[in-house]
């Protein structure tokens, strides 16, 4: 007869290894050598009641002492658990195999759930994003039944025990060598019935309807921005508090700004000369009307700041900037005169640059024709 292997090598943990790491080791094992997903697989079988005879010691603190004391001599006269496998340990074993097989976990009827969240998604413009909007949104809803006041029965009538489950809730019944519990599939895991159903709300205890909520969207959101409205999401079934509501921003695009964090952005066409000679220009932002003094010998997409001007730091004091980035624009030679594009020639030549000899302008209009 082979040896017994030691417990903790069965677990494969370290001999200091605490109670919930005692429970994660022996879930592995259970999910990889349950006769149920091994059928027929006489060592998966084995493997799986070693595992369970490993943990049934090992999860109580009293047999595991005898167990580092002693070793498996501890419990040669006595039998069962570590002595041998002991299908009655499965009897406490739901709660870790149940997310496994569906199988309900311990405790008995449910009580008042939570209700759920909900998501509303919210388009609003560039400058409503800039300075803030308080909107009316229609909400759907289920709310908990006036008639009833949530509790599902006509008339406020206390609901009864359910016949299949005698008010536990669950279900149990014998698989393969274990006692599983399931939630009972006629009440659902509440332990009641009810007899009279609510006229209203056919027993449901909510009813769908939809509500008006006025959300304040602070200045200084963007897109992906979400705002908690606590208590604003759906009632909970059988008096359960209701969830909350969430509001996602999403900020539509504007015509002349763009948008990074914080900061506006936007372009101004200046002339040739003004970049050669520098020169006053008025920039629009989110705030108004700005002076911009362009420099002498501003090169094509030179950026300035004008310094808060952007939008509001949200949760935090103080604005953007508003950064100005100048494009520089040649002009359609078909719309200069004979004196304007006489004078380009005459700067070319100052430069020491070629142009185009004469009859300049009937060349350029035949070009562009």
């Amino acid at each position: 007869m082979a040896a017994k292997r030691d417990y903790y090598e069965v677990l494969g943990i370290e001999r200091s290894a605490e109670l919930p790491q005692v429970k994660v080791a022996y879930r592995k094992l259970a999910i990889q050598f349950h006769p149920d997903r091994n059928p027929g697989d006489a060592e998966a079988e084995e493997s799986f009641k070693e595992a369970a005879e490993a943990y049934a010691v090992l999860s109580d603190p009293d047999k595991r002492a005898r167990y580092d004391r002693f070793g498996h001599g501890a419990f040669s006269a006595g039998g069962g658990a570590g002595g041998g496998f002991d299908p009655s340990v499965f009897g406490d074993f739901s709660d870790i195999l149940g997310d496994l097989f569906g199988f309900g976990g311990r405790g008995g009827r449910s009580g008042p759930a939570i209700g759920a969240d909900l998501r509303y998604d919210l388009r609003i413009t560039f400058e409503e994003a800039a300075f803030g909007v308080d909107p009316t949104l229609r909400i759907p809803r289920l709310e908990s039944c006036g008639s009833c006041r949530g509790s599902g029965s006509q008339g406020g009538k206390p609901p009864s025990a359910c016949a299949a489950c005698a008010g536990r809730g669950q279900i149990r019944f014998s698989q393969g060598f274990f006692t599983v519990a399931r939630t009972c599939p006629r009440c659902a895991g509440s332990g009641q019935t009810i007899s009279d159903p609510c006229l209203e709300c056919h027993g449901e205890g909510r009813v769908e309807t939809e509500r008006s909520i006025r959300v304040k969207v602070p200045p200084g959101v963007d897109t992906g921005a979400r705002l908690r409205l606590s208590g604003e999401g759906e009632h909970g079934v059988r008096g359960g508090p209701p969830g909350d509501l969430y509001v996602v921003i999403h900020m539509g695009e504007h015509e002349r700004f763009a948008r990074h964090g914080a900061d506006v952005l936007s372009r101004e066409i200046i002339a040739v000369p003004q970049a050669v000679l520098g020169a006053p220009i008025e920039v629009t932002t989110l705030h108004g009307t700005e002076s911009l003094e362009v420099p002498p010998g501003t090169a094509h997409g030179s950026q300035f700041r004008l310094r808060g001007q952007g939008f509001p730091r949200l949760g935090r004091s103080g604005r953007g900037d508003h950064i100005v980035e100048v494009a520089i624009v040649i002009p359609d030679p078909r719309q200069l005169s004979e004196e304007e594009l006489g004078l380009v020639r005459r700067w070319a030549e100052l430069r020491g640059q070629s142009v185009r000899e004469g009859g300049f302008l009937d060349r350029v209009k035949d070009l562009f024709a």
